[in-house]
C-alpha cells in the first residue's frame, strides 16, 4: 500500500493519498482545492489512476478538490450518507467496504463534529478521522447540526474500541504533528481520556471558538462538490 499525507498550510488540512502498489489504483482523502494541481502532479508522477475521492463531511474550514479532480482524472465523488451534497456521484454507507485494488477501506459513521461525518478505516490498521478525532484534541461540535454527546460516543464506543496500535492520521493538525495511535490518544488525549460524557460535554460547551474564516463560502461550494459561480 503506497501511504501518502499531504498538507494545506492555509487551512491546516490533510489531504491522504492511498494507492494500491501492483495495479495503480489511487483514492485521495479531503482533497482541498487550492492543493488539486499539487495532488493531480504527484498522482502523474506515480503513474497511479486516480479513481476516488473520498470525502469526511462536508467541511466548513476550505473547499474541497473532488470538483476540479473529477474533472481532471475522471474519478469518481464519494461523500457519506448524510451529507447534503446531491452532485455527489454516490454516497457511502455505515460498514461498507470501498475497495481501491486490494486495498479495504471501511467506512465508519462518526457524527458530532458533524451529524453526517465519517472515519475511513484503512487495512484494519490506519484509521483516518476526519474532524473528529485530532492528535490530543478533537473536532468543534457547534454547527453543522454538531453534537458533543454524540462526538463522545463516536470516539469512545467506534474509535477507541480499536486495537491500540491502530495508527490515527486526523483531518487537521495545528502543531505539526503528523499521526497518533488509538493507544496514544486514549492515555493522553486532554479532552477525552479518562472523562466521562459529561465532562466531555462541559468541555465541548465553552471553547467559545471563533468560526472558521472560510465558513461562508466553504459549506455551500461543498455542498456543489467545491464548485460556485466565482470559482468557475
Amino acid at each position: 500500500m503506497l501511504f501518502r499525507q499531504l498538507f494545506d498550510q492555509s487551512t491546516w488540512t490533510y489531504t491522504y493519498l492511498i494507492a494500491d502498489e501492483d495495479n495503480k489504483e489511487a483514492v485521495l482523502v479531503d482533497p482541498v482545492l487550492e492543493q488539486v494541481d499539487r495532488d493531480f502532479q504527484l498522482i502523474k508522477e506515480l503513474g497511479l489512476n486516480l479513481i476516488f475521492c473520498l470525502e469526511t463531511h462536508v467541511h466548513a474550514d476550505h473547499i474541497t478538490g473532488t470538483g476540479k479532480l473529477k474533472e481532471l482524472a475522471y474519478c469518481i465523488g464519494i461523500v457519506p450518507e448524510k451529507a447534503k451534497v446531491s452532485c455527489a456521484d454516490r454516497h457511502i454507507l455505515d460498514g461498507e467496504v470501498l475497495k481501491v485494488g486490494k486495498i479495504e477501506i471501511k467506512a465508519i459513521a462518526s457524527p458530532g463534529h458533524t451529524d453526517c461525518h465519517f472515519a475511513y478505516l484503512v487495512n484494519g490498521t490506519h484509521l483516518l478521522t476526519g474532524d473528529a478525532l485530532f492528535i490530543r484534541g478533537c473536532g468543534r461540535t457547534d454547527f453543522q447540526s454538531g453534537n458533543a454527546e454524540d462526538l463522545y460516543e463516536s470516539i469512545t464506543e467506534k474509535f477507541f474500541t480499536l486495537p491500540d496500535n491502530t495508527f490515527v492520521y486526523p483531518g487537521h493538525d495545528y502543531r505539526g504533528q503528523t499521526v497518533s495511535t488509538i493507544k496514544e490518544e486514549k492515555q493522553f488525549n486532554p479532552r477525552i481520556a479518562h472523562k466521562d460524557k459529561v465532562e466531555f460535554v462541559e468541555i465541548m460547551n465553552n471553547l467559545n471558538l471563533p468560526n472558521p474564516t472560510k465558513i461562508m463560502e466553504a459549506i455551500p461550494a461543498n455542498q456543489q462538490c467545491g464548485n460556485i459561480p466565482s470559482l468557475v
